[in-house]
């Protein structure tokens, strides 16, 4: 992987880090090699919310166009809506303005393949070359030049195609959505309604600048306070670009993302459909996963956090179930990457076939305390090559004595250091976490 693109494309500040200059030579270049060996190629665009959208798409577009490739433009739709419509229409590929989790300031560019699928590293970092040096990219003149062509009926095909996947009667339920002020803010109240729940949408009105500010899956207390409030049976939190979802009880307890795999895991194993009776999580899920899936003679495999890595493992071992403890869930026998409305609906699913509470559903697993702080650096990656820094992760797991675990690890898409602890004493967790903080700190000064 090379130095622009991370584990989920290109980020960064918006006309700072992530310029209209930058996202042109990034359609130039991914039309080049997405549509390689086409005659006329196209690329399906799609966004989230944000004010610098609209900038960074006419860029994009641009930069697409010069190279003779079309552009697709889908409007404002999640992310896995763009992957599915790149199968759908037979394009080149997709790509997708967003920065999923980020504050609105940030915003981010991420291509899938014709098949729906990430790009694989080898095909960004040929991107990334011809980014530095794009002299080899043909300029077509006349009517070799691409062109843009709106996609108006966009959202009634991803909407057709989540309801055709999961076809759930939803009649009798109130849920509240929280919609994160994203991607999501039309087409997931939409579904869920034409199921035949009844909709209380919150977070829905997007301005350009609220997107996760103070809402969406990384800010669950104004969703748990309607949940309660409303008397609704559960509430859903998606994030900005829709990719991801949590949940919320009756209760206003918050349900995670290993929650809803434990829950989607055992449903479909009762149902024949957990191929190999696998599911492929990441290091940072819950030991209480683990635990309640051998219960169900279900095997998890594990890998380095980031949903990129998940995808590769089901590939790899031919398992088609796999997540992450944010509500990045992938289902790939209907999809291709994580979709947080197809996931709301495979929970739902389970809740109506088997006639119970998610509440009931989620104590199926004990989730063992777990404390995570992040911690903003300048460098991650020398903070994280320091021996003081593996000095101190080797002390705090001699610590726990084989009862708990310590992870630390830099985020994939931020200048951040990762510090979680896990165990059953949340007060010899508190400890260790702090003093691993102090070290990440002392490091970055």
């Amino acid at each position: 992987m090379g130095v622009l693109f991370g584990t989920d494309g290109v980020r960064g500040v918006a006309n700072r880090d992530l310029t209209p200059e930058l996202a042109m030579k990034i359609g130039r270049c991914g039309a080049q090699v997405l549509s390689r060996g086409r005659e006329r190629g196209s690329i399906v665009i799609g966004r989230d919310t944000r004010i610098s959208g609209d900038m960074l798409e006419a860029a994009l577009a641009a930069g697409i166009c010069s190279a003779g490739v079309d552009v697709i433009r889908a409007g404002i739709l999640p992310t896995p809506a763009v992957a599915h419509l790149a199968r759908e229409l037979g394009a080149s590929g997709g790509v997708v303005i967003s920065a999923s989790h980020n504050p609105a300031e940030d915003n981010g560019i991420k291509y899938f393949g014709p098949s729906g699928y990430k790009l694989p590293d080898d095909a960004e970092d040929e991107m990334e070359d011809l980014i530095n040096d794009s002299s080899s990219i043909p300029a077509p003149t006349g009517a070799g030049v691409g062109r843009c062509i709106d996609l108006p009926d966009a959202g009634d095909r991803y909407v057709k195609f989540l309801k055709e996947s999961v076809p759930v009667d939803l009649a009798g339920l109130t849920i509240v959505l929280d919609c994160a002020n994203g991607a999501a803010f039309q087409v997931a109240p939409r579904v869920l309604e034409e199921l035949g729940a009844r909709v209380i949408p919150i977070n829905n009105r997007p301005d350009g600048l609220n997107i996760n500010k103070g809402c969406g899956s990384t800010h669950l207390g104004p969703l748990r306070e309607k949940v309660v409030s409303a008397g609704a049976d559960l509430g859903l939190a998606h994030d900005g670009d829709a990719d991801r979802v949590l949940a919320v009880d009756a209760a206003g307890r918050v349900v995670d993302g290993d929650q809803i795999m434990v829950i989607c895991a055992r449903h479909l194993k009762s149902r024949g459909e957990l191929d190999r009776d696998t599911v492929v999580a990441t290091v940072m899920s819950n030991m209480g996963l683990h635990l309640a899936l051998r219960e169900s003679g279900i095997k998890v495999l594990e890998t380095k956090v980031g949903d990129r890595y998940v995808l590769e493992e089901c590939l790899q071992s031919g398992a088609t179930f796999g997540g992450e403890q944010s509500g990045h869930i992938l289902f790939l026998n209907h999809t291709t990457t994580g979709d947080g409305l197809l996931t709301a609906l495979k929970l739902l699913s389970a809740m109506r076939e088997q006639g119970r509470s998610l509440a009931e559903l989620a104590a199926q697993m004990e989730r063992l305390p777990q404390m995570l702080e992040n911690v903003r650096v300048k460098n991650k990656n020398e903070v994280m090559a320091h021996p003081l820094l593996s000095d101190a992760v080797r002390k705090a797991e001699e610590r726990l004595a084989g009862q708990g675990r310590v992870l630390v690890r830099p985020s994939g898409t931020e200048p951040l250091v990762r510090v979680m602890a896990e165990g059953r004493d949340p007060e010899v967790l508190r400890g260790l976490v702090d003093e691993l903080v102090r070290v990440v700190k002392k490091l970055a000064s």
